[in-house]
């Protein structure tokens, strides 16, 4: 028996990457060729990484 209250877990490093797939999806959709590596680094938010804060 399930216990009450809900027992949803949420992973939210799988979310995000989930959520990256499908910016990066949606690009390639929209392009009229594949997409560049530069193109991929800029929907996959790669360069803000990679700044020293």
């Amino acid at each position: 028996m399930a216990p009450v209250g809900g027992t949803a877990v949420q992973d939210h490093v799988a979310l995000a990457e989930i959520e990256l797939c499908g910016e990066l999806i949606i690009a390639a959709s929209a392009a009229e060729d594949r997409l560049s590596l530069e193109c991929i680094d800029e929907v996959l938010r790669v360069a803000e990484e990679k700044d020293p804060a």
